[in-house]
């Protein structure tokens, strides 16, 4: 399984608003899972099966809350038993698509 997800404090005091460091330790704790991941300006993707996965963003969520008084997850899953290496799959089928898209449109 993939899952996508955002994790976000509110109630964090800084008058800025910036949340990079809450967002860093939340991101720290999936890098150091072993799992495969990403992530980008808004979602960190991490693969791998249903127990695993669900204690990363556990653990994740846990290293936000010393940044604020309230804690948001956005989250999605791509539920797909027997499939692996699907973060990066599911990207190279796009990218392959693309290109036979280009070349059709070069005709």
């Amino acid at each position: 399984m993939i899952v996508a997800f955002s994790i976000s404090p509110s109630g964090t005091g800084r008058a800025d608003g910036s949340v990079s460091e809450a967002v860093a330790a939340a991101v720290a704790v999936v890098r150091a899972s072993g799992l495969p991941n990403r992530t980008s300006s808004m979602f960190t993707e991490i693969e791998g099966d249903w127990d695993e996965v669900f204690d990363v963003v556990k653990r994740a969520t846990a290293a936000v809350e010393p940044f604020g008084s309230r804690i948001s997850l956005v989250l999605k899953a791509d539920i797909r038993p027997g499939h692996e290496g699907e973060l990066d799959g599911k990207i190279a089928r796009l990218e392959s698509a693309l290109g036979r898209a280009d070349r059709d449109a070069d005709g």
